[in-house]
């Protein structure tokens, strides 16, 4: 990833907790077919390794899981992103020296894949993915609550991943290359967007 000093988000634990909000990735690999993307729904595991390891799983049906090669996959994490109107800079008054842009926030985690396909392993990985984007609710669901046969049955159609992290880029491009009042009319252009990943982006800005 393209990523200009001033861009650079390379705080390990800042790195995770883009990795923790954007909840869904991208796996993107190269396989005998050429490059291959899945989204998946991935959990961090901040203490496995030194940069942490991803665990998810893939549907058994889909080919991708068969064809990962022994060289490195990557993960792709988006987080909130926005079009940067040139109309919202101070510049353009003053000089008219100004283009649109795209602000965003990514991090990209690179490393092996193991496949699992281990009921008990497997029982982990998804007990733990329903209990992260469960928590919120007021009465959450549990893998628990279904019955034994039917989760053991629907273990089956699935393959786990494990991707230890062998390398993190970040990126938070938002606006830090431009002067402080061009800054400020891009969060007030954004905060009055009807978008709310424009006004999340709006935010971060601030």
């Amino acid at each position: 990833m393209y990523t200009p000093a001033h861009f650079r988000e390379d705080e390990l634990a800042a790195q995770h907790e883009i990795i923790r909000a954007a909840r869904l990735c991208n796996l993107v690999s190269q396989t005998g077919d050429g490059l291959i993307a899945t989204p998946l729904p991935m959990l961090l595991d901040p203490a496995e390794e030194p940069l942490g390891t991803l665990y998810g799983h893939f549907a058994r049906a889909n080919p991708h899981w068969k064809q990962l090669s022994d060289g490195e996959a990557l993960a792709i994490f988006m987080g909130p992103d926005a079009y940067v109107s040139p109309a919202w800079y101070a510049t353009k008054a003053e000089t008219g020296k100004v283009v649109p842009t795209w602000n965003y926030v990514a991090v990209h985690a690179y490393g092996p894949v193991e496949i699992f396909d281990d009921a008990e392993r497997l029982r982990d990985v998804v007990s733990r993915l329903s209990d992260l984007h469960e928590a919120p609710r007021a009465a959450p669901w549990a893998v628990a609550d279904a019955p034994a046969d039917y989760i053991s049955g629907m273990l089956k159609g699935i393959v786990g991943l494990r991707l230890p992290i062998a390398r993190l880029e970040g990126k938070r491009k938002l606006s830090q290359n431009r002067t402080d009042a061009d800054r400020a009319g891009v969060a007030e252009g954004l905060a009055a967007s009807g978008d709310p990943m424009d006004r999340a982006v709006g935010d971060l800005i601030k």
